[in-house]
């Protein structure tokens, strides 16, 4: 073939790749066709081409090319394209459809043997302008992720309460501590009937907006519910029941509910599925233990009420799995609720537990590590016995 009738079957062969006509791709290219510009993992091979051809076309509309120069010599012909598509149709590269014009220059190397078309090589800024959107939606999503999480933040920490009850006798301290990403943990304090007050502490699995929004609707459930009836056990039962249909597919709330009286140190309390208390007497730590599915799973659940007594000189540390599950990152292990236990019962009372467990927290992670959920600590100390 001459080099003028090679040139024009690189025409033929370019128009019939900007329209998608594999039949006469297939015509034009050799049995042993090599393509040397597919993308990874991509067979070079005539089926290979074809497929990629196919992606590309069906991923845009209003395609149209210019060959703006073609130099041949010997079995090769350099070719200068211009082309223009507008990606309106299907994710390509990574990129979701933007409906925006695409423009790019390429150069294409064939070789072509016996009026076939042998080899391609190819190159053009079509994939960077692809990459260029890419990087665009990603930055879009960035901002997006992170408008909600500012969302969830401000609803999270406007549901927590402002004021800590002070209670002669009894030292009570919150800690909570979000995560870069935010969770669903919560702690509360009601003011209940006969001068007793009640202790909330909970999580709602999940994160972002929809993990803040359960945890707010929580919470403003048990204060309705706090109003209305005395025992821990009652109220996580009108809370789960109110808030099951209402919660979404597979999201639930563990809470541990514990209603004070701060005369007599009784502790009566409920637990829905959440960390065990761990509680300090005489040197010891013990766990204090009810059995209750976590709130939203299912309706008509009923929940186990124990009592326990709060003497002089007792704690009581409730908390959330941030604490428990934060993990070593040179030995990836847990900080788990055995070491919890142990440095619970050797808590010396010369400063806060809840400021002794986040030293040994911190000392047990080691510089560098990061945060992966909420901690929420709140303990509760009997320090002098009230007649």
């Amino acid at each position: 073939m001459s080099a003028e009738e090679n040139k024009a079957l690189v025409r033929r062969f370019m128009e019939a790749r900007a329209k998608g006509d594999l039949d006469a791709i297939e015509e034009m290219m050799a049995p042993d066709f090599i393509s040397h510009g597919l993308p990874p993992g991509q067979q070079p091979g005539r089926e290979g081409y074809k497929v990629q051809v196919a992606k590309s076309v069906s991923a845009f509309s209003d395609v149209r090319f210019v060959i703006e120069e073609q130099v041949a010599a010997g079995e090769k012909v350099v070719s200068r394209i211009s082309g223009r598509g507008t990606h309106d149709r299907k994710e390509i590269m990574g990129v979701a459809p933007t409906g925006r014009e695409i423009a790019s220059m390429a150069i294409f190397i064939h070789r072509i043997s016996g009026g076939k078309i042998v080899e391609e090589w190819g190159a053009g800024t079509g994939g960077s302008e692809l990459m260029g959107q890419r990087l665009e939606q990603e930055r879009i999503e960035r901002e997006r992720v992170e408008q909600e999480l500012q969302v969830a933040r401000r609803i999270q920490q406007a549901s927590l309460p402002k004021i800590v009850p002070q209670l002669e006798g009894w030292q009570i301290a919150p800690f909570y501590r979000p995560a870069r990403e935010v969770g669903g943990d919560f702690y509360d304090f009601h003011l209940l009937s006969e001068g007793r007050v009640g202790l909330v502490v909970g999580d709602a699995t999940g994160k972002g907006v929809p993990a803040a929004l359960v945890m707010a609707t929580t919470c403003g459930m048990l204060r309705l519910a706090a109003q209305n009836y005395s025992s821990p056990a009652v109220m996580l039962q009108r809370v789960n029941d109110a808030l099951f249909p209402y919660i979404p597919t597979n999201m639930f709330v563990t809470c541990f509910y514990g209603a004070l009286d701060p005369k007599s140190g009784h502790l009566s309390y409920a637990n829905a599925g959440h960390n065990l208390p761990c509680r300090r007497h005489d040197g010891q730590a013990d766990e204090l233990r009810a059995r209750g599915m976590p709130l939203g799973l299912m309706p008509g659940i009923a929940y186990e009420e124990k009592e326990a007594m709060l003497e002089t000189g007792d704690s009581v540390l409730f908390y959330s799995d941030g604490l428990v599950e934060a993990h070593d990152p040179r030995r990836r292990e847990m900080f788990g609720f055995p070491r919890l236990r142990t440095l619970v019962a050797e808590y010396g009372e010369e400063r806060s537990l809840g400021d002794y467990l986040l030293e040994e927290l911190y000392s047990y992670t080691g510089e560098g590590w990061e945060q992966e959920d909420d901690i929420t600590l709140l303990t509760l100390r009997r320090s002098v016995s009230l007649s």
